[in-house]
């Protein structure tokens, strides 16, 4: 395979953003301690990664929140860690189920909010909304008075939420029978829009948003754009973590996922090459901790080409495990210590070009000051990174070869 040299596309500014204490930073940079500058970046990064995320989910009985407790979670209903999904109210009091793979992300399978007595002021006394960085108001039918409720006492603590109108497909479904020959599914999605938003300004709930979704399909639909609004209003520094845990379900949420994980390539560069190096047997020149370098198992991880993954899908699809299989098998699907030394012998072979380019970012002389070893691991990171990325696309296509919609989502509110 032939080496590629990769632009570094972090300027100064970007750099210090990631950080947040941008004097600190800067001065460790300056003293040219390369020793200190993995440790400071090494605390830095374990803090992007592990950043605490807690999300609420509520809605009346029946609506699909305990559905998509499973499913933002990337889980099947019958999955031993899913949680308890039916037609009867189960969830007696606030219930955490974390993340199978980033336990930091918590998603919280709330009391439903159906009852006839139902007051928001004392429900959200009994679920503490300041435990939860934001909440999800699902509704399966007409949005009604206990959701307006809830959503104006949430705006009036200062709380961000989300509304879904949930099981679309059956509503689609049915207006299809009903209507074959004057169907059209944009007009029903439509009508189905202009009918909760004006039911929530009723309401007393102003400039309402409401996203529509299948719990079983949840790639269609607006749930690429339900993505991208949770990921953009959550602080900086919990976006990357939510966005590694967020479903492989759509084109634009995997693009959002790959940015992330290159803008944060250096950080892992740095203290792969920083902090414990040893030389890489058969690399000259090239020190580095190679158990820091779970990222090159971690990106194939975050967008679900491990096994377990991949099984999961096969199952939620109706795909062959086989052909699934088959899409995602790229060339580090098991990342040994031999094949990591491997390909950090072949990236190793342009470092030196790529260490120079480093020189053009003024705080960043210090790593070029470690020989070709930054370089060589940024370079191996960078091409695990992408060929993760294409076999994710490519995997993407298999999983929902009969639904074009799938890859190229575009359906939004008016």
């Amino acid at each position: 395979m032939a080496s590629r040299v990769f632009p570094l596309s972090l300027s100064q500014s970007k750099i210090l953003k990631l950080w947040g204490d941008s004097s600190t930073l800067k001065g460790v940079f300056e003293a040219g301690d390369m020793s200190a500058v993995a440790t400071k970046l090494q605390a830095t990064l374990y803090s992007l990664e592990n950043a605490r995320l807690d999300v609420g989910i509520t809605g009346e009985t029946g609506s699909g929140k305990s559905n998509f407790v499973n499913a933002i979670r990337g889980l099947g209903d019958e999955d031993p860690k899913s949680a308890y999904t039916g037609v009867v109210e189960m969830t007696v009091g606030p219930k955490p189920y974390a993340h199978p793979k980033y336990p930091n992300v918590v998603v919280w399978d709330l009391p439903g909010i159906g009852a006839p007595t139902f007051q928001a002021e004392k429900y959200l006394q009994r679920v503490l909304p300041a435990r939860y960085d934001f909440f999800i108001i699902i509704s399966s039918e007409s949005f009604a008075a206990h959701h307006t409720q809830l959503a104006r006492e949430l705006r009036q603590c200062g709380k961000r939420f989300y509304l879904i109108r949930s099981k679309v497909d059956v509503d689609i479904a049915a207006s299809r029978s009903r209507r074959p020959s004057t169907f059209s599914e944009e007009r029903v999605l439509s009508q189905i829009r202009d009918d909760c938003c004006r039911r929530l300004e009723a309401g007393g709930l102003q400039d309402p948003k409401v996203f529509l979704l299948s719990m079983f399909e949840l790639g269609k639909y607006d749930f690429h754009l339900l993505e991208e609004m949770m990921v953009e209003e959550l602080e900086s520094h919990k976006q990357h973590a939510f966005l590694q845990a967020l479903p492989n379900v759509s084109k634009p949420i995997l693009e959002k996922k790959a940015a992330s994980l290159r803008q944060h390539i250096w950080l892992v560069a740095a203290v792969a090459s920083g902090i414990n190096p040893s030389p890489v047997p058969g690399v000259q020149d090239v020190v580095c901790d190679l158990h820091t370098l779970d990222s090159l198992r971690g990106y194939r991880c975050s967008f679900g080409l491990d096994k377990d993954s991949l099984a999961t899908l096969a199952g939620q699809t109706g795909q062959a495990l086989h052909k699934i299989l088959e899409a995602a098998q790229g060339p580090e699907t098991q990342a040994t210590e031999a094949l990591v030394v491997e390909r950090l012998g072949q990236a190793s072979r342009d470092a030196s070009a790529f260490t120079q380019e480093l020189l053009n970012v003024p705080i960043l002389g210090t790593l070029a000051n470690c020989g070709n070893s930054f370089a060589t691991i940024y370079q191996r990171l960078r091409t695990s990174l992408d060929e993760a990325v294409k076999d994710a696309q490519r995997l993407l296509l298999q999983a929902f070869l009969d639904d074009s919609e799938h890859e190229f989502p575009d359906r939004s509110n008016p």
